[in-house]
């Protein structure tokens, strides 16, 4: 049965997991850059620069200066479409594979110490 939470709990876990990310000195990132990043590794390719734009109802110009930084992090790539040569794809990487992945067992270590009686029933 999946977990919910009150909106204090959230709060609660959400800040846990943000502070260990900052302790375990990860790269800062603002939230349209969470954003852009989660949303290329959690939906179906291909993503570009107008698409990403559009599902998250933000200009394209901001779409391209967050890539711009997770591009230089590494955490992300942009590539020229070889079909549609007018299209920049946005592709994952390795690195931006292991950010995440970091990410999510640090949010999830958060559920478990805000909720340590979930233990008990499993």
């Amino acid at each position: 049965m999946p977990q919910t939470f009150t909106s204090d709990e959230a709060l609660r876990l959400w800040q846990t997991a943000l502070v260990d990310l900052v302790r375990a000195q990860r790269p800062d990132l603002s939230m349209r850059q969470m954003a852009i990043l989660t949303t290329v590794y959690t939906t179906a390719p291909p993503h570009t620069v107008r698409g990403l734009a559009r599902r998250l109802n933000i200009a394209k110009p901001a779409v391209t200066r967050a890539l711009d930084r997770l591009c230089r992090l590494e955490l992300a790539l942009r590539q020229r479409d070889d079909r549609d040569r007018r299209n920049v794809l946005v592709q994952r990487t390795v690195t931006g594979q292991i950010y995440l992945r970091d990410l999510a067992a640090l949010i999830t270590d958060a559920a478990v110490k805000s909720r340590p009686e979930t233990l008990d029933a499993a």
